[in-house]
């Protein structure tokens, strides 16, 4: 750069001619050179101030726009982070059709010791025993002062556990978050909802899985985070259960039974409102296993699903019903009740003696076995046996429940005709209380197939027709009359419509033959009968009555009925039934050809 000199030869020759001063030109030189300094200055910062303003708008402009598409986004980043996890801890609650809470998690800790870091090691096995009785003070001591690095001591703990071990002040004592399953209702629906336990586990966490019930049927579902915390929403209510399972365990008692059980379902869709079983445990605290014996002896056994009852008189109701829908009986006509009746070796009795004819009507209200298998041998085993598989009464129910498909019912390989002869009043055949819900749900749902389910508002696919209406709305009437005048009248509930079947049935012996002392109760029911709304199947194992003037009873009338009775009037206020005055509605009767009049007589 060429600089202007502050004193330029020509300029002070210039000057020194005309008399000016030099050093003014010096002086007005050197201010020139120092503002031409301070332009250049100014110019290189207002560059340096541009492009720091640049950089700046630029970087805060992309965090901002981030932060906006963070703000603007679904939060799927960390889903995928959670599904990809080694160990999935979060599990979906569980609740009832009216969302109150049946199983939920709750935060706790789990208990470990690393032995080796540890000041006092006998103190500390001591004081844990205390805290902890179940713990074994020979085998915390060996644990603690061998040669393990590490040592389980529970796998969950309270609060106040917690605070307790904390007060040991044992540095080698250690404490891992995670989560438990937890059942706020105790034994309510305990065999409905199964339970859970740790599947993967480590200090910090562990991951929860059903072991039984909904809950392992639903596992995967229940662990999936897809599902974002959304409640598996089952079709129990949870006020019904509660008072069905108080109801069946007073019956219990004061009916000296063994076990009990009871399935409330609604007739249009299958949905299950209430299903126990006694005796029951506690899911907070599964009991373990039996490993040899007789499986009903377990509280864990499932006597709705997996028991498989020989359910008595209470399937009278099927071969009169299929007869009627083909024509070949009414409710009037007369059927020889003669006893006994002899099919091939075999002699079939009734309870009572009936006399020489009863009407089809009174053959379901006196439950007379002899003439119901006069109706089956209208019917022939072909028609008959496939007119109970389209029950659904040969394959296992499609319930959402780990022990679904364990419930499979025993029939018969063969169905010769005393085989048709004794499954027609109830024995030879064995299935589960469900079962029968169904069937006679089947039934009220004027003859179209209803499968049972314990998920509400689930979209299921219409029944396939089994009876015509008014075959089902004869045979709703004819249980009708069994509960106002026949078998059933303690399960009469004033101003409910109550239709039902009372069954009793011997129980077998493991080694053949049949008890003559123990036996099996069930009263299978729907109401209101004139637009049935819920069907109700409550049995009893093993129970006895004693009677006013002496003895006892074993019967379905006089030890199941009434607990069902109670049932109903408990619940029916609490499903939103109103007691209504009770229209008799006229049963449907068709004219029989002259052949099978002479048949039937």
């Amino acid at each position: 750069m060429i600089r202007t000199p502050l004193r330029p030869l020509a300029r002070i020759l210039r000057a020194r001619e005309t008399g000016e001063n030099p050093d003014a030109i010096e002086a007005e030189n050197r201010a020139q050179r120092h503002a031409a300094i301070q332009e250049r200055a100014r110019g290189s910062a207002r560059t340096r101030l541009f492009f720091m303003s640049c950089a700046f708008a630029l970087a805060f402009g992309t965090v901002g726009a981030k932060m906006g598409v963070l703000a603007a986004s679904q939060p799927s980043e960390p889903r995928v982070q959670t599904s990809g996890a080694q160990i999935i801890s979060q599990r979906a609650d569980i609740t009832d059709r009216h969302g109150r809470v049946l199983a939920t998690n709750l935060l706790t800790h789990s208990l470990y010791a690393h032995p080796q870091q540890m000041v006092e090691p006998e103190r500390a096995a001591r004081e844990l025993v205390r805290i902890f009785p179940d713990l074994k003070l020979e085998r915390m001591l060996k644990d603690f002062t061998g040669k393990r690095t590490f040592v389980w001591i529970k796998k969950k703990i309270s609060p106040e556990q917690m605070q307790a071990v904390h007060d040991i002040g044992e540095p080698g004592l250690l404490f891992g978050p995670r989560e438990m399953r937890l059942y706020p209702n105790g034994h309510i629906a305990a065999h409905v909802l199964g339970g859970a336990t740790f599947g993967k586990e480590d200090v910090a966490s562990a991951e929860v899985v059903g072991v039984a019930g909904v809950e392992k049927a639903f596992d995967q579902w229940l662990r999936d985070p897809a599902n974002d915390g959304a409640p598996l929403t089952l079709s129990l209510d949870l006020t019904v259960q509660a008072a069905m399972e108080e109801v069946l365990s007073n019956g219990m008692k004061v009916m000296n039974a063994k076990g009990a059980t009871g399935v409330l379902m609604e007739v249009k869709t299958g949905e299950i409102v209430a299903m126990a079983s006694l005796p029951d445990f506690d899911p907070n605290d599964r009991p373990r296993p039996l490993l040899k014996g007789d499986p009903s002896d377990s509280p864990l056994f499932n006597r709705a699903v997996q028991g498989q009852y020989e359910l008595g008189s209470t399937f009278k109701i099927f071969p009169v019903a299929q007869a009627i829908d083909l024509g070949l009986i009414g409710p009037a006509t007369m059927i020889n009740t003669q006893s006994p009746m002899r099919i091939g070796k075999y002699l079939i009795n009734d309870f009572h003696n009936y006399g020489g004819k009863l009407s089809v009507a009174d053959i379901i209200a006196k439950s007379s076995n002899v003439g119901t298998v006069r109706i089956a041998q209208l019917l022939g085993p072909e028609r008959q046996r496939d007119f109970l598989e389209s029950l659904g009464l040969f394959e296992p129910t499609p319930i959402e429940m780990s022990e679904g498909p364990t419930g499979k019912p025993l029939v018969p390989q063969r169905w010769p005709a005393v085989t048709s002869a004794t499954v027609a009043f109830g024995h030879g055949l064995a299935a589960s209380p469900l079962h029968l819900a169904a069937a006679y749900a089947t039934i009220a749902n004027d003859g179209n197939r209803v499968r049972p389910t314990l998920v509400h508002g689930r979209s299921m696919r219409a029944g396939e027709p089994v009876l015509s209406p008014s075959a089902a709305h004869t045979a709703m009437q004819l249980l009708r009359k069994v509960v106002t005048h026949g078998t059933a009248r303690q399960a009469n509930v004033e101003g409910y419509e109550v239709a039902g079947k009372t069954g009793t049935a011997d129980k077998p012996r493991p080694t053949g033959g049949y008890y003559k002392d123990k036996n099996v109760t069930t009263f299978a029911s729907a109401f209101p009968v004139s637009a049935p709304q819920y069907v109700l199947v409550v049995t009893l194992d093993e129970p006895s009555v004693g009677l006013a003037g002496g003895g006892e009873s074993r019967t379905a009338g006089t030890t199941v009925a009434p607990v069902a009775g109670e049932l109903i009037r408990r619940v029916a206020p609490l499903l939103g039934l109103r007691p209504t005055t009770e229209t008799q509605l006229p049963m449907v009767e068709r004219p029989l050809p002259d052949r099978l009049r002479l048949v039937s007589n």
